[in-house]
């Protein structure tokens, strides 16, 4: 039954992308063009799925746990350190550069969009070799342990 729940959740996901106009390379890029054909509707976007996470969160966080899981697995570390700084720095460039992040790329992908093709098979290449180099450093894979 996870697993479904997880699929449909997944699904609904994918719709908000598209509907927002997330998968879509050309609206992310002009959105991160501040200095030419700036387009602040996904600043509008991003700010109600804050707004949703923020209630969401406070309303799910009063169960003694969640509907689907023995218990909640929340984040533990809350230092901000160079490791973190660096991945955000490497996102943000990749992001700025292709268009994508991860969902919308997934999404997109599904759709057909232009440049997935390239785009998808080296974002999944970035994971594999953060993975590499995390655990070539004494760091926990984030799948493994989640606190590398």
């Amino acid at each position: 039954m996870s697993f479904v729940v997880n699929a449909l959740l997944g699904l609904l996901f994918g719709v908000g992308l598209v509907v927002s106009g997330m998968a879509d390379p050309a609206k992310v890029l002009n959105f991160l063009n501040l200095a030419g054909n700036w387009d602040p509707s996904l600043a509008f976007v991003m700010g109600a799925a804050v707004l949703v996470a923020f209630v969401g969160y406070r309303v799910v966080l009063r169960r003694d746990r969640p509907l689907m899981a023995d218990g909640f697995h929340l984040p533990t570390r809350t230092t901000v350190d160079a490791r973190l700084l660096a991945g955000a720095a490497i996102f943000g460039i990749g992001w700025g550069i292709g268009g994508f992040c991860p969902g919308p790329a997934f999404t997109a992908l599904s759709l057909g969009q232009p440049g997935t093709l390239a785009f998808v098979p080296a974002m999944l290449a970035g994971f594999w070799i953060a993975r590499m180099v995390s655990a070539g450093r004494g760091g926990v894979p984030a799948a493994k342990g989640g606190q590398a």
